[in-house]
């Protein structure tokens, strides 16, 4: 089933999201569907539980090509379920990020800003299989990683903009922004080590 993504001030974004203990019950089966599908109907490369308004430690990642970012080397579908950031690099890079919960389901709506975190990071995580793994990546696999975390912290990337006069609108930022050198270069990925656990 398709979602609604859920916008910036409903309260599932801000509650705390439960560990999943059952990995493979047919709520939680169910639950990766429902955000697979609703990611490929958005046009999203990242999306967390809570944005549909189930508030669960998932997330899922497919950075790929779509109406508003453009890649190089792109990945999979991945599944992250009980997610941990075990290693961030202390190299940081900025890239400009939007959302499907900051406007980014609306033609035209959606909001871009410069968030800067770490280039590298290294998650533990179960797949939807019940398979531990670990992913040590950069690039913006690395960087949608870091985002949806956040949504499972009960942050939206806007709280992460140091400077807000910065943000803009989907138009100019891919008019302006989305083709830049910067902008292409801390997105490009470079590294992406699996390993089962």
């Amino acid at each position: 089933m398709i979602r609604r993504v859920i916008q910036a001030g409903h309260p599932n974004l801000k509650k705390p999201n439960k560990v999943v203990k059952d990995l493979k019950s047919p709520k939680i089966r169910q639950l990766i569907k429902d955000l697979r599908n609703t990611l490929y109907k958005t046009g999203l490369i990242g999306i967390a539980s809570p944005q549909i308004g189930e508030n669960y430690m998932i997330i899922i990642t497919h950075p790929r090509t779509t109406k508003a970012r453009a890649f190089g080397k792109v990945d999979k579908l991945r599944i992250y379920i009980n997610p941990k950031i075990i290693f961030k690099s202390k190299k940081e890079n900025l890239i400009y990020e939007g959302c499907g919960s900051v406007g980014g389901n609306i033609d035209d709506g959606a909001i871009f800003g410069p968030v800067v975190r770490p280039a590298i990071i290294e998650v533990e995580a179960f797949d939807e299989k019940g398979n531990k793994f670990s992913l040590r990546c950069d690039g913006i696999l690395a960087r949608v990683i870091q985002h949806e975390m956040d949504h499972l912290n009960g942050f939206e990337f806007i709280e992460r903009v140091s400077d807000l006069s910065l943000i803009i609108m989907e138009p100019f930022y891919k008019k302006s922004i989305r083709n830049s050198k910067e902008q292409r270069e801390n997105c490009k990925i470079n590294k992406i080590e699996y390993k089962k656990l």
